[in-house]
């Protein structure tokens, strides 16, 4: 029953959210992979990189998302939205569930994997990333509580998970984190570092030995195990100026919520005297430095601090006894979860609607009608449509700002979005012809005032300008 309710919480969360920029051009990576049965090595989007190596580390994902484009058009998105945030909002409830023993606390573990989730739910890659990490400590717990042998189906969880996302390196990070906390044996006040088993040790220990061996299972090679390195130690760009990657204002509704759960969770230490163990000590660390860090980071902050969180809230409500339930009302309750979700899940006029709010859509639509031509100077966010909807433009800029910042272009790019360097320079430079940009752009205010430039269309969202002038000027 409350699996339903927490799926019925999916619904509502992510029916007003098929606006994500970034969904496009991994759809239209997943279309190619699917079509071709190759996957693309260099980039085939712009026509500023000139064709730089590109590393397709998200492949898998990106074809598991054209799948269910394919299957079902926009409703196919949603519905691939839908499945991952309700598994795991409802793997992180069955963790938290087994990991402190109660099931009705478990479904406030869920809940705070959902107030953080909601950081980064969205049709990208990370979705399934996130899941995998929630199955992976999953597996871990079984293993360590029950039977070794549950550690063994790690290996084959990293060979999907490193040709799904790059939070793989994250999960590896926290696998070598719990061997570590598994040698020591001590009780510092309320921390408790219990020992593990020797043999259970041991067969973490070759779990990890093979979960790295499997990561090589991928058709790209050590370039895909190695790109989260690269992107935290090589794109200070992106990491800098890409709004997802900056730190956590502890100030914002979530930074408050992460001190209220770290806080809780200290209280609980210090007044109910409740025993902290040091392998939960080690990733709380880990999800919190990681989350002060990078605000996308808060949805692993959740998955990880969620089971810690139950655990200790566990005495605070009897648990779940079988012989008390009811089947009558529960059965009502999941049939009320079917028919909420039914009824929430958005119909296809609703999605088409999103996408016109929130993309460049009637630019587009604009841009072909009256057949421009030329190379195409796009707003960062409006990348990933022209990458699916006008293919025939090759863009500027998009969302995979790896490729951008190791060629040059994203700095080159945020310097004249952001008015600190001449605009004819960058406009002169690649041939400009014509500009789409978001209504918001300081640059819609440079643009009229230079020579030849002459804005054409404009709707809620997007302006378009075109070098040199024309007779009258379309609004």
């Amino acid at each position: 029953m409350l699996a339903g309710l927490l799926g019925v919480l999916a619904v509502l969360t992510v029916r007003s959210r098929f606006d994500d920029p970034d969904m496009w051009w991994h759809l239209k990576m997943g279309e190619i992979i699917w079509t071709t049965h190759t996957i693309p090595t260099t980039d085939i989007f712009s026509y500023t990189t000139n064709h730089h190596a590109y590393v397709a580390h998200e492949w898998l994902a990106q074809l598991l998302i054209y799948g269910a484009y394919r299957f079902g058009g926009y409703s196919g998105l949603m519905i691939w939205l839908c499945f991952f945030t309700a598994a795991i909002l409802i793997a992180g409830y069955f963790l938290c569930s087994i990991y402190s023993e109660n099931a009705k606390i478990a479904f406030l573990g869920a809940l705070t994997i959902w107030l953080f989730a909601t950081i980064g739910l969205a049709i990208r890659p990370q979705m399934i990333g996130y899941l995998l990490l929630v199955v992976e400590l999953l597996l871990i717990h079984l293993g360590r509580t029950r039977n070794p042998r549950w550690f063994l189906w790690l290996p084959l969880l990293f060979a999907i998970w490193v040709n799904c996302h790059g939070s793989f390196f994250l999960g590896l990070i926290v696998l070598v984190a719990l061997l570590f906390a598994s040698l020591f044996n001590f009780r510092h006040g309320s921390l408790v570092a219990p020992r593990w088993d020797p043999y259970c040790r041991k067969m973490l220990m070759l779990a990890l030995v093979l979960s790295v061996a499997a990561l090589f299972l991928n058709p790209i090679g050590a370039k895909q195990i190695l790109y989260p390195l690269d992107t935290l130690l090589h794109q200070p760009i992106g990491l800098s100026q890409v709004d997802e990657w900056q730190p956590l204002q502890l100030g914002d509704a979530r930074g408050l919520a992460l001190l209220g759960v770290l806080g809780c969770m200290l209280l609980l230490v210090i007044v109910r005297q409740s025993e902290l163990l040091w392998h939960e000590l080690l990733l709380l660390a880990l999800a919190t430095w990681l989350a002060a860090g990078h605000r996308r980071m808060l949805f692993a902050f959740g998955i990880l601090a969620a089971p810690v969180l139950s655990r200790l809230l566990s005495t605070s409500w009897e648990g779940y006894d079988q012989e008390q339930d009811r089947a009558l009302p529960n059965v009502v309750f999941i049939a009320a979860s079917v028919m909420t979700i039914l009824w929430a899940f958005p119909d296809q006029q609703m999605l088409a609607k999103q996408v016109e709010e929130r993309s460049p859509v009637k630019a587009v639509e604009f841009i072909r009608s009256h057949h421009l031509y030329g190379r195409i100077l796009n707003e960062y966010v409006y990348g990933g449509y022209l990458i699916w909807a006008a293919a025939e433009h090759p863009v500027f800029v998009d969302g995979r700002a790896d490729v951008f910042e190791q060629t040059g272009v994203l700095g080159e790019f945020g310097d004249w979005a952001t008015l600190q360097s001449d605009p004819n320079k960058l406009l002169d430079k690649y041939g400009i012809d014509f500009c789409l940009l978001t209504r918001k752009s300081p640059m819609t205010f440079v643009l009229p005032l230079l020579h030849n430039w002459t804005a054409i269309y404009s709707d809620d969202n997007s302006v378009i300008f075109i070098r040199g002038p024309v007779s009258s000027p379309l609004k």
